[in-house]
Order: structure tokens, then sequence, then C-alpha cells
């Protein structure tokens, strides 16, 4: 699919307001069109929909000792009308722990899940490791891990809103990549954030005319207070849905594990349950 947007920006991704945000160079591809928390309805009518091609965007990093290139799994924004921003988050894919660029035995003997995510100058880098332990997440200022960032953002050249089961159904069946939006809103904060990811596993039920998604991971924020930096609010996650206004999560959490009724290890496991209020949003890459 040839796409129709490519940013090269560097990762400079907050916005002190927003037309600020939409007069950088980030609007072109990073912007996520959509005029809020409205109706389910509303959303459905939105014929400005946008959303990135995953299987073409990355963030290519500039060190010399390594200019490492990684695919972007999900894209969170982050919106804060009290303080006038919104911010990007774009985590990328998992990798193993390495020996780069070694003679032989590539491989970490005492081996972890490793994952950076990035937004607003900073990397939050995230190690998964057997068990619970101190160094589970870090974060560090861009520059300092792998040099500056430089964005390759692509948008598809055609993307249909999937309003009714039937367009769901005939997306699923011809194959055409397919990418989730949940927003979602804290009264209390007044923060808002569009998750946004490829739509990696649909189930379809004939009988019950029913879909539902199941995919990640996923950046999914903490709306409920204001980080200092705001992404350490970032948390992995899974997100499933089937209707158009809530979203269920299980999040990565360290996870009791026992054996006769004894606690013998703590672990991270994605094992937290929550849901939420939201709008859902179904974007086909391609002509149905």
């Amino acid at each position: 699919m040839t796409p129709n947007h490519e940013s090269k920006t560097h990762l400079t991704m907050k916005a002190t307001s927003r037309r600020t945000f939409l007069q950088t160079g980030l609007s072109a591809a990073s912007t996520v069109a959509f005029s809020g928390c409205g109706s389910t309805h509303a959303a459905q009518q939105q014929s400005s929909a946008r959303c990135l091609d995953y299987g073409q965007s990355f963030v290519c990093n500039t060190a010399a000792f390594n200019s490492v290139r990684m695919w972007i799994e999900s894209r969170t924004t982050i919106m804060d009308p009290q303080a006038g921003t919104r911010t990007d988050y774009f985590q990328c894919g998992s990798c193993k722990s390495e020996r780069t660029f070694a003679p032989r035995d590539l491989f970490n003997e005492d081996n972890y899940d490793f994952m950076p995510i990035f937004g607003d100058g900073r990397v939050l880098i995230i190690r998964r490791r057997a068990a619970v332990h101190d160094a589970y997440r870090q974060i560090k200022r861009m520059e300092d891990v792998w040099g500056k960032p430089v964005l390759r953002l692509r948008e598809p050249a055609v993307i249909t809103e999937m309003d009714t089961w039937e367009k769901v159904r005939d997306a699923t069946a011809a194959g055409i990549p397919i990418v989730t939006q949940t927003e979602l809103l804290n009264a209390e904060t007044g923060l808002r954030a569009i998750v946004e990811c490829p739509c990696k596993t649909m189930n379809i039920s004939h009988p019950k005319r029913m879909y539902q998604v199941d995919t990640g991971p996923v950046a999914l924020p903490d709306l409920t207070r204001r980080y200092d930096p705001q992404i350490e609010s970032l948390s992995l996650a899974f997100v499933a849905f089937n209707a158009p206004d809530i979203a269920y999560f299980v999040t990565d959490s360290p996870t009791p594990i026992t054996t006769a009724g004894k606690e013998v290890a703590t672990i991270h496991h994605y094992s937290k349950l929550s849901n939420f209020p939201a709008t859902n949003r179904l974007l086909a890459l391609g002509q149905l």
C-alpha cells in the first residue's frame, strides 16, 4: 500500500497548544483528527479519520555506535487541556536482551524482554525479567540512549471507518489491515487519551453478529492524576472490546506465583484487569 504521508521530524512531540502542535512537522503524520469525547454516532460520522500505517512506521535512532531502527507497535496520545498540551508516545516492538555486534553468543544468558516507549524528549525502557526486579522501568533522555531519534511515520493512502458489523466482518474476511483507536476520558482530571494500535486479533461471530478485538501490547496511561514526567503514567497492557462505548484492559503487573498455598515467587505478568467507558473506533486500511 503506497503511503500518502511521511514524517521525518525529530522526536519533539510536545506542543504548548493545539495551534502550535498543528504547526509542527508532526501534524502531517501524527495528529489524530477527532473532535473529542463525543457520542459514538458522532465519531462514526467523521470523514477525516487518520491513523498510522503500522507496517511502515518506525523510530530511527542516530547514534553512530548503534543506529537502531525500531518498529512502532502502538501510539498513545495524551491531551491535557489544563496545560494546553497534546503529546504522542510511541511504544516500539519488544526485543530480547542481547550482546549487540558480538562475534558470537548474541543473546544474554539471563535474558529478558526489552521494550522502549518514546515521547516528550524521553524514553521509558521496560525490562521484563522472569521475576520482579527494581530495574523494570527506567526513564532516560532520548539523546542519552541511541542519539537523537527521527520519526518515520507513514499514513495509509485509504482509510475506511467501519461503523457497522458488516463492514468489520467484510474487512476481517478480506484480510485488510485494521487499526483500532480507543479514546478515554477522566472527568475529574480532564485528561484524555487515544490509544491506537494495529488489530492483531479479530474475532467474528456470524450467529451473534459480533466482533471482538484482542490486541497488544499498548501503552495504557493512568489518567487519574498528572505525572511528572507524563511518560511515567504509561503501563503495558492488552486491550479488548466488542462494543463502541467500553474497553477492557489487562495490564502488566507484579503477580504472585503460589504452590500448595504458598507464594514462591513474584513475576511480571498481564494480570491486572480494568475497564473504562470509551469511544472505540475501527479503521480499515483500504477499500472494503
